[in-house]
């Protein structure tokens, strides 16, 4: 007769997106890989809806986080300082972002020397201000109910720091097979 299946038994197989990669040796990866995944995608949900709430709609989640990079210590950047920063390598990703955010008067450029340099405007400013009173509101204020979620999430940061320099040192020794 088989055996029923415990309320345990769902908590011990992993939660994954691609049973496939699976490894024997770390199925906690792929539990790591799905969580990023749904972690990310609802992420970028928050910071378009956060965004289009403090003023700035249509905008895809590089051209919001772009603009929070370049009012980031009221300091000019350059558009490889902007790529290094985020680690993203297609600069053109990240220029197209500049542009638009140009064209909606919330970042302008300066020629310095050889190099161009992007600072966010006044209207940039009051709209990154208004985004942290929203972000304050609606995300900061729920994690109040738990007083040990602060203290977990600066561990989650410091392993996601840790894991991102494996996955781009994976990314090199994969890009020379």
């Amino acid at each position: 007769m088989p055996r029923p299946k415990s309320s345990n038994t769902a908590a011990a197989s992993p939660i994954v997106s691609s049973a496939h990669l699976v490894s024997p040796d770390s199925a906690e990866m792929s539990e790591f890989e799905f969580g990023l995944i749904v972690a990310g995608n609802a992420f970028h949900r928050w910071i378009i809806h956060c965004m289009s709430a403090a003023g700035l709609k249509d905008l895809t989640p590089l051209d919001v986080l772009v603009l929070h990079h370049v009012t980031h210590r009221a300091r000019d950047k350059r558009l490889a300082d902007i790529c290094f920063i985020m680690n993203i390598e297609d600069t053109h990703l990240v220029n197209y972002a500049l542009k638009k955010l140009q064209g909606l008067g919330v970042v302008v450029s300066q020629k310095n020397g050889k190099d161009v340099t992007y600072a966010a405007t006044e209207a940039g400013r009051q709209c990154v201000q208004r985004y942290r009173d929203i972000r304050e509101s609606c995300l900061i204020d729920a994690l109040k109910a738990d007083a040990g979620l602060n203290r977990d999430i600066g561990e989650l940061a410091r392993l996601l720091r840790v894991l991102s320099g494996m996955y781009d040192q994976a990314a090199r020794a994969a890009a020379s097979l």
